[in-house]
């Protein structure tokens, strides 16, 4: 029984301008171009799509009571299908050619998850939208996709619920609405990646729409002063996409101006007026029946061409990408889209077996990347060996834990070597964890207890805080309150007769990286002192050395000092697996890592650094650990040894390296017979 006819929603060509402009945005953002707030084209998409949709299944509804389910998931599928597994499947093989395994198994990760419309919280878990590493993933921007089409299992279900119950309907809808707004405003302070990725968060926006479509069907009254709403709904969007600030601020309040704007569009669009003429220009109309295939292929062409160039030498090489992408979004839709879409013979059983089966075919080949570790046999030995080093930074930290008793309450706190109350602390920055393996494996063999405490950017001495510019605020507040812990905590370990201090001294006594990181910069204070001491930063660390050392000495009765592994300056694995992978590709830029560096061009900023551990060893106060000869060799210092990576970027090493260093640490778990000698730290 085929019910009551249906009547279509007459075709709007505004609403093709509007994804124009939608569309149009999100490129020009992700391509570079100064909107700072064009990622809003999405929330102008979520809009648009809840109206339409939305309106299509209200007016199913609205005539027969009903609503054929499979019916509007065949219309879904022969609408979206095919242009996007034709993306997931060539951006494929491109990823193939380009990423490293590690990336590549993240690719077939993503593959698997935008599949199953799940992405969006595959990227939740994963890390925030506006991160660098964003631009590394080439399926990122299938998050969109994926809340759309949760959403679009959860509206007809409501619908076939509520049925029965018009008003009730209406009523759920709004309720829903209002609480998805509420949510997201007031969780976007707390967590924002939750309320940009998550479809609860979002479902407002589409539901925006939706009731739009309603009420606007339920209305015959002619609508007045559309032009003027046009116009406000204009500058609503337009003042978004240029004006709102990407970051965590982002939905939350913020998002009601792009949403609003695009409602203030939609009801007015369908009179004559400047602004709909304007959207309803060929050009626009063009950009916007097209808006779904460019949205799927542009992001793809940026992160895979950004991956190969390094970054777009200028705004002109940016133009001829984005033109690829439009390029291929026109044969996309041109030879894909509407040949699908319009096949009246293809009998909708065809479409379903069809998605079933792309879909099956997607899923087994991103599970075999994923399980064949992104396939790192594509490249040559020289390339494996940094392969191998950028993905040897991973330690097993399955025996650390948050203390929640005193005196380490609060602190990550990680046990090495066997079981039993720590005779040894190793206490450090991002320095101790990349010889975290080492020390372990050390402390097993000595058959000695210890216990490691480490924080990332923060220098293991008593008496200072820092100010880092690759740290939050937050962060280096924590680093100054867990010291403080720890200089309480350290006469209660009655156990403890032996401290390790590692940290990169280099860049606390510089005040700033060297070479590859050479942007970053940290400050040291005096905590009990005014910031501006006017002591230069290697006087404040040396004063602080000596205070730290003699506190310790007087609640432990060995102290050793681990000199800071040869920094390699231009040297990182990952970059130098790329150059070594893409090497003689036509537009690969040139190599710039280098991987082993002379001592002497060293040696001033290792010398600034080692004078105040020299001097405390010379006075019997310490003993320090000499890394150098196990990374020198005739006066130069190499990142590969061997053929094996020893560094992972150019200053911490690998597990590798940790592991066949680890006799270094030696006297640190046998005690004092076997007391090292530093090797010439003042002048390596």
């Amino acid at each position: 029984m085929s019910g009551p006819p249906i009547s279509p929603m007459p075709y709007r060509g505004d609403i093709d301008g509007l994804r124009a402009v939608a569309v149009v945005s999100v490129v020009l953002y992700h391509f570079g171009f100064p909107l700072q707030g064009g990622f809003v084209g999405v929330d102008v998409f979520f809009v648009i799509s809840g109206f339409l949709i939305g309106g299509i299944l209200w007016r199913e509804y609205d005539a027969t009571g009903r609503i054929r389910l499979k019916h509007f998931y065949i219309r879904r599928f022969r609408r979206l299908a095919p242009a996007f597994f034709a993306t997931v499947l060539g951006a494929g093989a491109v990823a193939w050619a380009l990423l490293l395994p590690f990336e590549f198994r993240e690719y077939g990760k993503a593959a698997i998850a935008s599949t199953l419309y799940l992405s969006n919280v595959l990227f939740f878990r994963q890390a925030g939208y506006f991160d660098t590493v964003s631009e590394e993933k080439p399926l990122l921007h299938t998050w969109s996709l994926a809340v759309e089409e949760q959403f679009y299992v959860f509206l007809p279900l409501v619908i076939l619920l509520l049925a029965r119950w018009r008003w009730g309907l209406i009523g759920a809808l709004v309720a829903a609405w209002a609480l998805s707004l509420a949510a997201c405003i007031a969780l976007t302070p707390v967590s924002p990646t939750a309320t940009f990725y998550l479809f609860p968060f979002r479902a407002w926006e589409m539901l925006s729409g939706v009731l739009l479509a309603i009420w606007g069907q339920g209305s015959n009254r002619p609508w007045r002063g559309r032009a003027a709403l046009s116009w406000l709904g204009l500058l609503l969007v337009l003042g978004s996409v240029v004006l709102i600030p990407a970051g965590p601020a982002f939905p939350g309040l913020l998002a009601v101006l792009p949403v609003a704007g695009t409602l203030l569009l939609l009801s007015s669009g369908t009179g004559d007026n400047p602004i709909n003429r304007l959207l309803t220009h060929p050009l626009a109309r063009f950009f916007g029946v097209i808006s779904y295939s460019l949205y799927l292929w542009h992001w793809p062409v940026y992160t895979l061409s950004t991956y190969l160039r390094d970054g777009y030498a200028n705004a002109g090489e940016a133009v001829v990408w984005m033109a690829l992408s439009v390029l291929l979004a026109w044969l996309s839709w041109r030879f894909i889209e509407n040949p699908v879409r319009y096949a009246r013979r293809l009998p909708g059983g065809v479409v379903l077996g069809g998605t079933a089966i792309a879909s099956a075919c997607v899923l087994a080949l991103g599970a075999y990347v994923y399980k064949a570790d992104g396939l790192p046999d594509r490249f040559g030995p020289e390339a494996r060996v940094h392969i191998a080093a950028s993905g040897d930074f991973l330690q097993d930290f399955s025996r650390c834990y948050i203390a929640d008793s005193l005196p380490l309450d609060g602190l990550e706190v990680c046990p090495i070597g066997p079981e039993g109350p720590p005779r040894v602390l190793v206490w450090g920055d991002s320095h101790t964890r990349a010889f975290k393996e080492g020390l372990d494996l050390a402390a097993h063999e000595a058959d000695v207890p210890g216990l490691i405490l480490w924080r990332a950017g923060c220098p293991p001495l008593f008496g200072l805080r820092k100010v880092e510019s690759a740290a939050t605020p937050a962060q280096d507040m924590a680093c100054t309150q867990a010291n403080l812990q720890i200089r309480q905590a350290i006469g209660r370990l009655d156990s403890l007769d032996r401290v390790l201090l590692i940290g990169r001294w280099s860049y606390y006594a510089s005040g700033q990286g060297v070479g590859r990181d050479a942007h970053n910069r940290i400050a040291l204070y005096p905590t009990d002192r005014p910031e501006n001491t006017g002591q230069a930063q290697g006087a404040l660390l040396s004063e602080a050395a000596a205070s730290t050392v003699a506190e310790l000495r007087q609640r432990v009765p060995q102290v050793f000092v681990l000199r800071q592994p040869p920094e390699i300056p231009r040297y990182d694995s990952r970059k130098a697996a790329r150059e070594a992978a893409h090497a003689g590709w036509p537009l690969a830029p040139a190599p710039e890592t280098e991987a082993e560096v002379p001592e002497a061009a060293l040696a001033p900023r290792a010398a600034m650094a080692e004078a105040p551990w020299v001097a405390l060893a010379e006075r019997g106060a310490i003993t320090v650990l000499d890394s150098w000869p196990r990374f020198c060799d005739g006066g130069t210092c190499r990142a590969v040894e061997d053929g094996t990576g020893q560094y992972f970027d150019n200053n911490h090493v690998t597990n590798a390296a940790a592991l066949r260093v680890r006799d270094l640490f030696a006297p640190v778990f046998r005690g004092p017979s076997a007391r090292a000698v530093l090797h010439g730290a003042s002048s390596p």
